[in-house]
């Protein structure tokens, strides 16, 4: 196993209706290099994932909002999936949670529907992002220059379109990480 992000830990923001490969594959790359990754949702327990529209596995929660402090982490990945990041995008917790991480200058990923979180912690503003096509004038109207590539990094945010896209979001995910902090986000 490569060490390159041994000693850092990463928060995996999720709920219900996550898509499924979206957490799974950057877990898993994080962990093949090292990094503690805990599961932060809303609720203890376990939550569902999904594959497209059908049920997936359920993931166990490590630690809910309630317990999890942003300054705990280095990193955070927010997984895609239609009712995930709409659900977290509503819950006034979940959109601090992820605001802590942008004005801390920590790097943040999102992918598939995940930046509708960015847009709703007001971390898109003049961003260059990327995410599920059906998103992109939510993230223009919110200030974001939104492109259509696999991956798009602007100082510390990774965002990536759809699962097809999960290896090189991995690949600037982890880079992204071992660099450390950015400039922090105005939120």
């Amino acid at each position: 196993m490569n060490n390159l992000l041994q000693n850092k830990r990463v928060a995996i923001l999720a709920t219900d209706g996550f898509e499924q490969s979206e957490l799974d594959g950057p877990r898993e790359a994080l962990q093949s290099v090292g990094a503690s990754v805990a599961i932060v949702s809303l609720k203890p327990g376990t939550i569902q994932g999904m594959n497209h529209m059908e049920k997936g596995d359920a993931v166990s929660v490590d630690a809910t909002l309630d317990d999890a402090e942003p300054e705990d982490y280095d990193a955070l990945v927010i997984p895609g999936g239609l009712y995930n990041p709409d659900t977290l995008r509503s819950t006034p917790e979940a959109v601090e949670f992820v605001r802590a991480f942008g004005r801390a200058g920590k790097p943040i990923s999102a992918i598939c529907h995940g930046p509708w979180l960015l847009l709703e912690a007001d971390l898109v503003r003049d961003r260059r992002v990327t995410s599920w096509p059906a998103i992109q004038t939510d993230l223009r109207n919110a200030g974001a220059e939104w492109v259509d590539e696999e991956v798009v990094v602007d100082n510390g945010l990774v965002t990536s379109r759809k699962p097809d896209d999960i290896p090189a979001f991995n690949r600037k995910m982890v880079e992204e990480i071992s660099e450390g902090r950015h400039a922090p986000a105005a939120a």
